[in-house]
């Protein structure tokens, strides 16, 4: 009925569906997070994210968790980035990163019929599994999932509890990665990890250039802050740089 479809997402989501193997998974992912109004343009004052960075757009990857058609076409794009970037002989596990994470690493373990983990923000008991919910043999080779991942700040913390764990932690999958921090690239090599995207702000300005979700005026905002994403947040009263 009415409620179903509201669900499930106007036609041209559902059909992302079927065009999953004609075209890229980062256009595919892109067009699914611009239909479905995920990303957000500021008119005005700028977003802060979490990181503590000032953007002009967000995009919260969050609402699709209740769009049936949307997350088949997530998962079906992660199923695909572990199977042919990452090898599935490869992961023994899939964790959630607390909270956005975890839903899409639910659906994701379940398709590849591996076992799941949450990895907390903060441990919450004791022993040196108190950040790790679920269980895996010592050892074992976890695919960490996200929704979202700008500087990967936060990625170090969920790597960190990973590991401590007595796991092995070589891949990230992020369902969105900025891509343009500098920080993020760096931070990634420092815990060793692959940074693994189904979309990045590429693929977005792409696929916006092709229809009517966003302006011009909104392409050229994102555009300029993310060719100069540290002097436009300090502009705008965010951080700079890393502490």
């Amino acid at each position: 009925g009415d409620a179903r479809q509201r669900m499930e997402g106007p036609p041209q989501i559902r059909e992302l569906v079927v065009q999953m193997e004609e075209t890229s998974i980062g256009s595919t992912v892109a067009q699914l997070l611009l239909e479905s109004g995920a990303v957000h343009v500021s008119p005005g004052k700028p977003f802060i994210l979490r990181s503590g960075w000032a953007s002009p757009v967000y995009v919260d990857v969050r609402r699709l968790i209740s769009s049936v058609a949307g997350r088949k076409v997530l998962v079906d794009a992660a199923q695909a980035v572990v199977r042919h970037r990452i090898g599935l002989q490869n992961i023994d596990a899939v964790a959630g990163a607390e909270t956005a994470g975890v839903p899409y690493a639910a659906w994701l373990a379940d398709r590849l019929s591996l076992p799941l983990l949450i990895v907390r923000k903060k441990p919450l008991g004791f022993g040196r599994n108190a950040q790790i919910e679920g269980m895996a043999q010592a050892g074992a080779r976890v695919l960490l999932v996200d929704d979202l991942t700008t500087d990967g700040q936060s990625k170090r913390n969920f790597c960190k509890a990973v590991r401590d764990s007595g796991l092995e932690l070589a891949h990230v999958l992020s369902i969105f990665y900025y891509d343009t921090f500098a920080e993020s690239r760096r931070t990634m090599e420092e815990i060793g990890v692959a940074m693994h995207a189904l979309a990045t702000w590429q693929d977005i300005i792409a696929q916006a250039r092709t229809g009517t979700v966003l302006t011009a005026a909104d392409i050229e905002k994102v555009e300029g802050f993310l060719l100069h994403t540290s002097e436009w947040s300090k502009a705008h009263g965010g951080i700079s740089r890393l502490p």
